[in-house]
This record gives structure tokens, C-alpha cells and sequence, in this order.
């Protein structure tokens, strides 16, 4: 009895369905791209936690979708029995910047193209993705929002604050205020007129301020 005897099937036929050529072709450059990506991850990161596993878990996207699709083209039944045991995975780590999820669906956007063959227009189109990546997320705004956070000891005080911040800032919006028996506490989101923060001396030394914050504001987290 022979090992084809045993399965009764074609099985090791299968094994010369793909082309070993084709396949070395596209996950080099699978990883010649999956490695740009990196690469362009790492130049237009911003936050302060620089995570090296999540840019090499770029890499091994497009090197693991790529060779997932050329698994699925060589076989129709493959590709139907892949589908349903890709359908009941489930990814559990939280993506905290916004911009991470554009990183992992271009690389896994790769792999799919990569590995159906089309290589001009994986190579083409990182190419593209990269460029815009580059000129927009590095991108400095002239207009950074702020908030300013200002301790008082009353109301008797109020006034000439918000007339001090409206005179200095370019844009202001009270966000919030809360009062206790030790003072009152006023939150004010703010654009400064220059990039200086100088003025936050100047409001420190009125009359009945006892302590003043400024701090970066993007919209969902204070640095």
C-alpha cells in the first residue's frame, strides 16, 4: 500500500498546482512592499508610544494575505473552505490611532492584490498611498486647538479673565466650569494667535487667579 492508496485522493497531485516561481515572485515583493509600508509608517508616526512589533506586524500582513489569496486561486474549493475558517476569527486588540487602521487595511489591501496576480497595480498604488501619506500626515496645522484650564478663587473674577483670554486668543469657547467653596475652575478651548504660550504668565498674575493649565487638544485625548 502506497501513501496515495491511503488518502484515496489526488492530494499529492495538488502539491504542483502552483507555480513555484509565481509564488516566490509575489511574496518577495509582498515583502518589498509590506517593508515600504513599514517604512512609511515609522515616517509619519506622531504619537509618543512608538510600537516596533505593530510595524513589523505590517510586514507579516501583506506576506500573510498575499500568500493566503495565492492559496485561493490555485484551488475553488480551497478558497471556499478558507472563507469559512477565516469567518470565525476574531480580533480582540483595541487600535487606539485612527491612522493605524489605514496602515493595516492598506497592507492587507496588498496581500489580496499581490497575491491575484496584479503587480503593477499593488506596486503603483502603494507608491501613490505612500506619497499621499507622507505630504498629509506630516502636515503641520498652523490652527492647533488648545484648552485652558484656569483656577479662580470667585466670580468677582470671572469677567476680567474672559476679557483677557478673548483679547489674547484668536478663537475661544467655554467648554465648561464647575465651582466649589475653595474657588471656581473654567475651561476654555482656545486658538492662540502665535505658538507661544507666553500669555499664560500674564493670566497666572491677575487678581484672584491661583492656578492656570494649558494643554494640547486633538479632539479625544489631552497631551
Amino acid at each position: 500500500m502506497t501513501f496515495n492508496d491511503i488518502f484515496k485522493t489526488n492530494f499529492l497531485e495538488k502539491t504542483t498546482s502552483f507555480s513555484l516561481l509565481d509564488t516566490a515572485i509575489a511574496m518577495g515583493l509582498a515583502f518589498a512592499i509590506g517593508l515600504f509600508i513599514f517604512l512609511i509608517y515609522k515616517k509619519t508616526y506622531s504619537g509618543v508610544m512608538y510600537s516596533d512589533s505593530f510595524g513589523v506586524s505590517l510586514i507579516a500582513m501583506t506576506l500573510i494575505t498575499t500568500l493566503i489569496i495565492l492559496a485561493i486561486t490555485s484551488n475553488v474549493i480551497l478558497s471556499l473552505g478558507m472563507v469559512g475558517a477565516l469567518s470565525i476569527v476574531r480580533f480582540r486588540t483595541a487600535v487606539k490611532e485612527p491612522l493605524d487602521i489605514a496602515f493595516l487595511f492598506w497592507s492587507i489591501s496588498v496581500g489580496i492584490v499581490m497575491g491575484a496576480g496584479f503587480i503593477p497595480l499593488g506596486v503603483l498604488g502603494s507608491l501613490f498611498i505612500g506619497i499621499i501619506m507622507i505630504v498629509f500626515v506630516n502636515k503641520k496645522s498652523t490652527d492647533t486647538p488648545y484648552v485652558l484650564v484656569i483656577n479662580y478663587d470667585d466670580d468677582s473674577y470671572e469677567s476680567s479673565i474672559l476679557n483677557y483670554v478673548k483679547s489674547n486668543t484668536k478663537k475661544n469657547v467655554i467648554k465648561s466650569k464647575s465651582v466649589s467653596k475653595s474657588g471656581a475652575e473654567l475651561t476654555v478651548e482656545v486658538r492662540l494667535l502665535d505658538k507661544s504660550a507666553w500669555f499664560v504668565n500674564d493670566i497666572s498674575n491677575i487678581e484672584g487667579v491661583t492656578n492656570v493649565v494649558l494643554v494640547s487638544f486633538n479632539g479625544e485625548y489631552m497631551s
